[in-house]
């Protein structure tokens, strides 16, 4: 029976408490290193043959400890896993929930009462269909809601007043962004619950249990381009599987997974474009690297394309072409592979008048890199190719290996992880010209010809870059403007350099600041956890562009000055419909600020990598009462 340490890194990654503190540390090294665990012989007696390695499909050990013990618990009772556990106890698998998450059962049951919305309220309105600003539904990635989709702009967003917030269960982030429809809004959580709310009280009109966390954006079928009768919500978990749900009804219509790797997840939204869904796939495989026993690494990136109403898979196009092999073994003899890594985790472009699809890669996972780690790829939407490739960094292999004292399975590379996580933005300036806007954990932005394989048109490098960003999630496009957020957070030997943390906002045509506006740092005494920087996607709406930051705080950027407009402190309780309570914590991932009609709607939490943790989805609305109170 093999027990194993957990890196500090690790520990904090895996173990999703509310409050994440030393004592939560040591106590998971406590029951690591004991061989009296009742849990871990639990785990080694059920669960290890299949989720250390010997099952392929089977989630790999640090997924498990992603996931909140309910979910892990539900698995178990009524869910996949229902056969394998069969011979445990209740008691024996709630204990094993407990101890494969790091979190009790009692401690994630704060929250959670919202109401079911009564028949009237419940009844979907089919006049009212997608927004199409968000992820996957709008193909060029701008992140702009104009006033076709809101009246909410610069001008009153001043008046912007906290109408409800919803608390998701058991959850210490909030990363999945919500989309609106048929007058309901549509949201993942981190349970593996997917909601339908009502948009205008926040009462429930469906629940679905997916398999694991949701923290992909909800992308929703138009019902109106292809006279659908039932429309589809699609969505993606925290385990790689693809769901496509009735979006009347929150019946499952489909369900698969994209690829057999164990550490497959999927983190960004798919790309919805006539009847075909395109997934981007990504990997914790980094993850599992820290463990030197463990040979890294195997998982490549790619897109798969599927038919979006019967959940046919039509391709998978690699972001690697070549099969990953044995190149050694590390120093306690463990295989080492590849060429491994380049995951997505960015939500594609369509490039309509090309056949192509635009995603931005990340690193390599092991020695030696290859030429489509950290590179902008078009993919063909017609051979299934890849049709170029710009790589930006060169040599980046690095794992989480890198981060622990061992450094067994670092690749020699050792870095700097300078992915893309933001989306390919797609836009035509004002005089015409086609480019393709990319911006990387660097700090770097660029913006690409696509008539030319990518040709660099220009680069600014604005932020220092580092592990977490640079440009982390997402920027937005406003004509000729692009915002860029910049989060700049982890600095230290690894990432040298003066921070720049807060919001730019760049002339496409030459890359050229127009004006940035540093991101204060009010940390002291607020949290430990707390940074200044802007990690989330932020959205644009008329004159002004509003992000959420990893302090907590939400502001709203004047577009011609820079200036702050509106601001809200999210780090507080809610109560909620139903009786329920919420807290607020850091905005993080690729949710941001979704708007629609004088509404918006925005997730605030986000308890990994030593962010502030939360549990809430506000909802905010334009007052135009005479009386105007906070």
């Amino acid at each position: 029976m093999k027990f194993r340490l957990l890196p500090a890194f690790m520990v904090l990654f895996a173990v999703p408490v509310l409050a994440a503190t030393e004592n939560n540390e040591q106590a998971l090294y406590a029951k690591e290193e004991s061989p009296e665990n009742p849990g871990e012989v639990l785990y080694m007696t059920h669960c290890a043959f299949c989720h250390d390695g010997g099952v392929a499909k089977a989630p790999e050990r640090t997924m498990l400890g992603l996931m909140a013990p309910a979910t892990i618990l539900r698995a178990m009772q009524t869910g996949v896993m229902k056969e394998q556990a069969s011979a445990l106890s209740d008691a024996e698998k709630r204990l094993l929930a407990e101890h494969l998450s790091g979190q009790t059962l009692a401690s994630a049951e704060h929250s959670g009462k919202a109401p079911m919305c009564s028949s009237e309220v419940a009844e979907f309105d089919f006049s009212a269909p997608p927004e199409s600003a968000g992820w996957g539904v709008n193909k060029k990635n701008h992140r702009f809601f104009d006033s076709t989709i809101t009246s909410i702009s610069a001008d009153n967003i001043d008046r912007l007043r906290l109408k409800w917030a919803f608390a998701f269960p058991g959850a210490v982030r909030a990363r999945s962004q919500p989309a609106t429809a048929g007058g309901a809004i549509f949201v993942g959580s981190q349970d593996g619950t997917v909601y339908s709310l009502d948009q205008e009280t926040g009462c429930i009109r469906w629940r679905f249990s997916a398999s694991a966390e949701v923290r992909t954006a909800i992308v929703i079928e138009d019902w109106k381009a292809g006279d659908v009768a039932e429309p589809l919500v699609y969505f993606g978990d925290l385990v790689g599987n693809i769901y496509a749900v009735d979006a009347v009804t929150g019946a499952l219509a489909w369900r698969d997974r994209p690829d057999n790797h164990p550490s497959l997840t999927l983190t960004a939204a798919p790309a919805l474009h006539k009847g075909r869904l395109y997934i981007p796939l990504s990997s914790l495989e980094v993850t599992a690297a820290a463990d030197p026993e463990y040979p890294c690494c195997t998982f490549q990136g790619g897109v798969a394309i599927y038919d979006a109403r019967t959940g046919e898979k039509i391709e998978l196009i690699r972001s690697i072409k070549e099969e990953p092999r044995v190149v050694g073994k590390n120093a306690v003899g463990t295989r080492q592979l590849a060429p491994s890594g380049s995951p997505i985790w960015n939500t594609p472009s369509v490039d309509v008048k090309r056949a192509l699809i635009y995603v931005g890669t990340g690193e390599n996972y092991s020695s030696p890199s290859n030429e489509t780690s950290d590179a902008v790829l078009a993919l063909s939407m017609e051979d299934y190719g890849i049709a170029w490739s710009q790589q930006t960094t060169q040599g980046d292999a690095w794992n989480i290996g890198c981060e622990t004292p061992s450094r067994i399975n670092c690749p020699q590379e050792d870095g700097p992880d300078y992915d893309f996580g933001a989306a390919t933005i797609l836009v035509t300036t004002e005089d015409g010209r086609d480019m393709i806007l990319a911006g990387q954990k660097s700090g770097d932005v660029f913006a690409l010809d696509p008539d030319n394989g990518g040709e660099i048109i220009w680069q600014n490098k604005l932020g220092r870059g580092g592990i977490q960003g640079g440009v982390h999630f997402g920027m937005a496009v406003d004509g000729d403007i692009l915002y860029v957020p910049m989060s700049d957070f982890y600095g230290g030997d690894r990432w040298p350099g003066e921070p720049f943390p807060g919001m730019y906002a760049v002339d496409i045509n030459t890359g050229d600041v127009l004006w940035y506006n540093r991101w204060e740092d009010r940390c002291e005494g607020r949290h430990q956890y707390c940074q200044p920087g802007i990690s989330a996607a932020v959205s644009a709406i008329d004159g002004a562009v509003v992000a959420g930051g990893m302090d907590g705080f939400l502001r709203a950027y004047d577009k011609t000055s820079g200036e702050v407009i509106w601001e809200y402190d999210s780090i507080r309780s809610y109560d909620t419909p139903g009786g329920g309570t919420a807290r607020g914590g850091s905005f993080g991932g690729g949710s941001g600020p979704v708007f629609k009609d004088d509404m918006m709607y925005v997730n605030s939490g986000y308890g990994i990598y030593f962010h502030i943790p939360g549990n809430v989805l506000l909802a905010f609305e334009i007052d135009d009462s005479e009386s105007r109170a906070p």
